[in-house]
């Protein structure tokens, strides 16, 4: 590693190391208008879209914070032209074997979130693969939300506690906000302590809506692809002036 490396992959001396997020959220938007701004097709938008996740998750482990978790496709994505679709099916299977041996390094544990079921069976072997050979992993948390929308979740979380209660495994009563979080894609994470979403748009598209509750939000009108380690330092740094109440005065 050169010096530089060395420098670059230190905490900013502007930001506290006690006070950064243990669990970072990102809504990667902007592949598409950065590809056409350029002239270029949507699908190379989202090949540099993928060199920009590599980097944040990098950035993430060496400035100490614990946990990742990317919105890569909803379940409203489906919508998209079938060409675009299926690239980023594909483009999900052939990252995840490139890279696999890279995370095994890091010491990085990924899993993913969402219905897999309703990916290509293909690409679902490689999801498996890569969970179980991280699985022992205890780097960063790296989550990814794929075919994932917050309010399938929560209703999937409802169905599962509604059988319980069915089959008198528990009782009404005893629902609360910890059991119906267990019921959850992310129940083995703690919640996000803040969200980015890059491409300037004000809303939170479906995305983790339970677990955003009291997370803070930071909003950049940097589209996805050019979002680096400046752009993470000011968001951690807005991030670091901010009062976290949870409710309270």
């Amino acid at each position: 590693m050169t010096a530089m490396q060395t420098i670059l992959n230190k905490l900013p001396s502007d930001l506290s190391p006690d006070r950064l997020p243990r669990h970072v959220a990102v809504i990667m938007d902007g592949n598409g208008r950065w590809a056409k701004r350029r002239g270029l097709p949507r699908v190379i938008g989202h090949r540099q879209g993928v060199e920009a996740l590599k980097k944040l998750l990098r950035c993430c482990d060496d400035w100490g914070i614990k946990a990742l978790t990317a919105y890569a496709f909803s379940t409203e994505n489906w919508g998209r032209p079938l060409e675009e679709v299926e690239f980023l099916m594909t483009l999900f299977e052939r990252v995840l074997a490139r890279e696999l041996q890279e995370m095994m390094e890091e010491n990085v544990r990924i899993q993913f979130v969402g219905n897999l079921t309703a990916l290509p069976q293909s690409l679902q072997a490689q999801i498996e693969h890569s969970m179980n050979e991280t699985l022992n992993n205890t780097g960063i948390q790296f989550t990814v939300a794929t075919n994932y929308g917050a309010r399938q979740e929560i209703i999937q979380a409802c169905r599962a506690i509604a059988t319980q209660v069915q089959l008198g495994h528990i009782q009404p009563d005893d629902i609360d906000e910890a059991l119906f979080s267990r019921h959850l894609y992310t129940a083995n994470i703690c919640d996000p302590d803040l969200l980015i979403r890059t491409s300037g748009e004000m809303r939170l598209s479906n995305f983790l809506l339970w677990q955003m509750a009291y997370g803070e939000l930071y909003i950049t009108d940097t589209l996805w692809p050019d979002f680096d380690r400046g752009q993470f330092h000011r968001a951690l740094s807005t991030y670091q002036q901010r009062e976290r109440r949870f409710g309270k005065v």
